[in-house]
Formats: structure tokens, C-alpha cells, sequence
């Protein structure tokens, strides 16, 4: 128990400091939360919790091909919120996203790569 409260709080204190970073900085908020930070943790909390390499290996994998259907979201983004609310633009870019990834899901997957579940 005291490992799983260990994660959970250097996770927290990471995401935390970066949000405060970004309120100061723009660029350098965005550059940290541009780094895959998460999955980093993610690999080292498997690792460290001696999961296979094999997992570790598919995790970096699937991160990746999981990465490329968001990018769009974070260019409709800012122009949205030119238009609407923040809670509304970030509903329709959040929408925007999962159509994305079902079609990205639906052309890999003519190379034999499945990310649907």
C-alpha cells in the first residue's frame, strides 16, 4: 500500500508542477507536458515493479500509435476557443479525437496493426 501512495504521489507532484509551470510559461508549460512524461512513469513504475520487458515494449509501441490520432485535437484546440467556451470546445475537440482514432484505427489496421480493443 504504501508503494501504490508512493505512485501516486510523485505522479501527482509531476502534473502539479508542470500546471504551474504553464501558468508562468507557455512554452516551457507546453514543451513538459509535450514530453511523454506519463509514459516514462508508466515504464518505470512496470519496470521497477518487475513487469516483462516483453509488456514494457508493447506499452512504448501501442503509446506511440495511440499518440498520432490525437495530434489534430491539439490544432482545432485554439481555434475553437475563438468560437465557444472552454467546456464546449473542449467537448467537440475531445469528440474530434475519438473520431480520429477510429478512423487512424481503421487504416493501420490494413498493416496488421489492431489498437481497438
Amino acid at each position: 500500500m504504501t508503494w501504490l501512495i508512493t505512485k501516486y504521489l510523485f505522479t501527482a507532484a509531476i502534473v502539479v508542477a508542470v500546471s504551474e509551470i504553464a501558468k508562468r510559461s507557455d512554452k516551457l508549460g507546453a514543451l513538459l507536458v509535450a514530453l511523454p512524461l506519463v509514459t516514462i512513469l508508466t515504464m518505470v513504475w512496470l519496470y521497477i515493479e518487475k513487469q516483462p520487458i516483453e509488456k514494457i515494449a508493447n506499452h512504448a509501441w501501442y503509446t506511440f500509435w495511440y499518440v498520432v490520432p490525437t495530434l489534430p485535437m491539439f490544432l482545432i484546440f485554439p481555434a475553437l476557443l475563438e468560437r465557444f467556451s472552454f467546456w464546449l470546445t473542449l467537448i467537440i475537440s475531445a469528440m474530434f479525437t475519438v473520431i480520429c482514432f477510429w478512423l487512424f484505427a481503421l487504416i493501420v489496421k490494413s498493416f496488421g496493426i489492431d489498437l481497438l480493443p
